[in-house]
């Protein structure tokens, strides 16, 4: 018997190279915020205008990269996105003000937008059902290795070269990336270095046939929004992506709020809720892969995979008063809830591809990522914005955090029981 071989797996190692540089390039901002604002006098309210900036982009931009990866294909359309977000990094070094700083975020934001719908495309087109939870679950891991990189590397960038090289060092692995990616990556069926009982694996899903690339005329948004399993998927990330958001921009300031942490002592905090989040991320996308090979059904074993992974997030609603004890105690909640976040983000990914076509996976993907990134400026500018101005200028700022903890804490299983109640049953879509 011919061995399979793992070329695939070269393969999910790019995307991982991708997702950690586009989670190091947007995570630079937030270790920077007191640089910042001693610089440009910015206060909290300029601050989450400069976010929401990049937020509504990244909304903007999600729903027209899943269309534009599903025309152009994996391989032109990834390295469009991010030569275009490594450029955008690279400009925050010559921004003067607020309105520069929010091009700039805006700018990135809609490009950046381009990683997961051709991320999850190139799952999909890479790897049977049975593994793309697991092969999400490492290049979503990618996020916190980038979140992980950003604290142990920027502020040590910012102290010695200055603010802008943060930008610019950064912002330049993307193109380091795209030679990468032009060397090494093809669909399956021009890859001539994949083995011949490689690519029957990876076709091996009795209800998936080989494409070439984009050989069906694509799919219209409105056709798509009519299917409930785009809503279940959509409305998911709607409830949990703003959660991700909220560690990712405003955790180096919870920590300096509270603790007093600032500088080069953010670095180890942080990158540890980070290399936590790396861990949720891999067992989620392994642990429904278990389920299945002990026979549970795909949809079963996402589902019940995605419950558990609810549950952890619920005790970050006492990460506040644990954190009254001893710092630590506030930063490990944290990063539990992170983990399961990832987790959950592993296989929340991966039932689209599980319930939609190859062809329409960078397009349902793009408009569930929309809608994440809608309540996430929602949440910016309805509640954060609100709610962190408000406190800390009556000098009681720890009540905005013992909100927003309550906020993560109940969000994924409200979305699970949404999730659960548009798509009961396994049912793949039929276009």
């Amino acid at each position: 018997m011919q061995a399979i071989g793992k070329y695939r797996w070269t393969i999910c190692g790019l995307v991982f190279f991708a997702t950690t540089v586009n989670y190091l390039d947007r995570a630079v901002i937030s270790l920077l915020k007191g640089t910042l604002t001693t610089e440009m006098h910015w206060d909290d309210a300029d601050y989450a205008n400069v976010e929401i900036a990049f937020k509504v982009a990244y909304a903007i931009g999600l729903l027209l990269a899943g269309r534009v990866v599903d025309k152009l294909g994996t391989k032109i359309g990834y390295a469009l996105a991010t030569a275009l977000w490594s450029l955008s990094a690279v400009a925050h070094a010559f921004a003067t003000s607020v309105l520069g700083f929010g091009v700039a975020r805006a700018a990135l934001g809609v490009s950046e937008a381009g990683n997961f719908p051709a991320a999850i495309k190139t799952v999909a087109e890479w790897f049977p059902k049975k593994e793309r939870a697991l092969a999400t679950g490492i290049f979503n891991s990618g996020a916190n290795v980038g979140a992980i990189l950003a604290p142990l590397t920027v502020p040590f960038i910012a102290e010695k070269m200055g603010w802008q090289w943060a930008f610019i060092i950064t912002g330049a692995l993307g193109f380091v990336w795209l030679v990468l990616w032009f060397m090494y990556y093809e669909v399956p069926k021009r890859q001539k270095k994949l083995s011949q009982a490689e690519y029957e694996y990876i076709h091996s899903d009795k209800d998936e046939t080989p494409v070439l690339e984009q050989v069906k005329p694509g799919v219209s948004w409105f056709k798509l929004l009519g299917f409930r399993q785009t809503w279940a998927f959509a409305i998911g990330k709607l409830l949990t992506d703003p959660i991700w958001w909220f560690y990712l921009f405003w955790l180096p300031d919870f920590l300096t709020s509270e603790y007093g942490v600032q500088g080069t002592d953010m670095a180890l905090p942080v990158a540890l809720v980070y290399t936590m989040s790396t861990v949720g991320s891999i067992f989620g996308g392994w642990l429904p892969m278990k389920f299945i090979s002990n026979g549970m059904s795909t949809y079963r074993a996402r589902k019940t995979s995605m419950l558990i992974y609810a549950f952890f997030v619920i005790p970050i609603i006492f990460a506040q008063l644990a954190g009254n004890l001893n710092m630590w105690l506030a930063v490990i909640i944290i990063g539990i809830a992170a983990s399961a976040h990832q987790a959950w983000s592993a296989n929340i990914f991966t039932t689209v591809s599980d319930m939609f076509p190859k062809r329409t996976t960078g397009s349902v993907t793009g408009i569930g990522g929309m809608f994440g990134a809608v309540g996430g400026i929602l949440l910016s500018a309805a509640v954060q914005k609100n709610l962190f101005v408000h406190y800390r200028s009556i000098g009681k700022i720890e009540i905005a955090y013992y909100i927003m903890f309550a906020v993560c804490g109940g969000a994924y299983l409200l979305a699970w029981l949404i999730m659960h109640f548009l798509v009961p049953r396994e049912k793949r879509v039929e276009v």
